[in-house]
């Protein structure tokens, strides 16, 4: 049986983006399910992925980006007792979802309530666990404390105005002016990053300092954001926005500089959180806290921001989408039928 993919063969601009027609359905290994894949999505991250610049990739061209998924368990491989054919299932693939079928290992698999919709969990999955992850695994905010968003109309920042609302957080965040009102219906407090200084708005408003800072942008971000924090705040590097987009800063310089940081006394605390070093290091988390954030839309206490719906083969106009930062929320890719 025939099914399609979406391959990089050479690290580029969208265009590197291919459709592939595949002749034979892949084969689950012993411990594997084949999973056909609902919906995946189209984020900042896919796009370092595709371009060769997103650390930690070993696979070698070509092969099929798509950090995340839902799909539904199509086979199972032997000594698979945990998961049944059928059964909906969310996993963190870093690569591989741009595709109908993918054979995963079945402990790495994510149980998913069967009435939640597609779109609204696979987003859970890269950008609200991040989030969720950044404030209470990273910064370990508590509630009614203050923090600052950089970015903060994109998919991660806007998962965590969501969650930080709940947390009954005072919350600032940076973006463009046109993106002003989106965040103050989120509950937080608008910073124009081009007319305004944030370090000078903040310094004003909260003269003794803020509890955490979560910036995606490196660069000379990093320590205009440190001088914002309390004594024992915390800056919580994320993503390396600004470095990846040619735009200042620099991924290998801004990881050393966030370790040496906290190599000096008395100063507040700084990390860089990666999803999947943070999933390496305690796999038990990623399943835990995939589980609450899936509570919390059932009881719909959140609800991911969906800018736009596409078809698996729409990848390309995708990625120019999201590099061109023209929709607020997430960009779904559908890719079989399914609710």
């Amino acid at each position: 049986m025939e099914y399609t993919r979406i391959v990089i063969s050479k690290f580029g601009e969208p265009e590197v983006l291919e459709k592939v027609v595949e002749k034979e359905l892949p084969i689950p290994k012993k411990g594997e399910v084949r999973v056909k894949v609902l919906a995946t999505s189209a984020s900042f991250t896919d796009t370092l992925v595709r371009r060769g610049i997103y650390p930690n990739i070993k696979a070698k061209l070509p092969f099929s980006p798509g950090y995340d998924l839902i799909g539904v368990v199509d086979e199972i491989g032997e000594n698979v007792h945990n998961l049944k054919i059928g059964q909906k299932v969310a996993d963190l693939t870093v690569i591989g979802s741009y595709t109908e079928y993918i054979c995963l290992v079945a402990n790495s698999v994510v149980p998913v309530p069967e009435n939640l919709d597609n779109g609204e969990t696979v987003s859970l999955i890269l950008s609200y666990l991040t989030a969720y992850q950044m404030l209470h695994r990273s910064a370990k905010i508590k509630n009614g404390q203050t923090i600052l968003i950089h970015a903060c109309s994109g998919a991660v920042g806007t998962a965590i105005l969501q969650l930080g609302k709940l947390m009954n957080l005072k919350m600032y965040g940076t973006a463009s002016k046109g993106k002003h009102e989106f965040i103050q219906r989120m509950g937080a407090i608008p910073i124009d990053y081009k007319n305004q200084d944030f370090v000078k708005v903040i310094k004003e408003k909260e003269p003794n300092g803020i509890d955490a800072v979560f910036d995606p942008m490196g660069g000379d971000y990093f320590p205009r954001s440190l001088s914002l924090l309390k004594k024992k705040g915390t800056l919580v590097a994320f993503g390396f926005q600004n470095s990846a987009s040619g735009n200042g800063g620099n991924m290998i310089l801004d990881f050393l500089k966030v370790k040496w940081w906290n190599l000096l006394p008395n100063k507040p605390h700084a990390n860089f959180y990666l999803i999947t070093s943070m999933r390496k290091q305690h796999p038990e988390w990623f399943k835990e806290d995939l589980q609450v954030l899936f509570k919390l839309l059932l009881e719909k206490k959140i609800k991911p921001e969906i800018g736009k719906t596409m078809k698996l083969e729409d990848a390309v106009e995708a990625h120019r989408l999201v590099e061109n930062a023209k929709v607020e929320g997430k960009i779904i890719l559908n890719v079989s039928d399914g609710k």
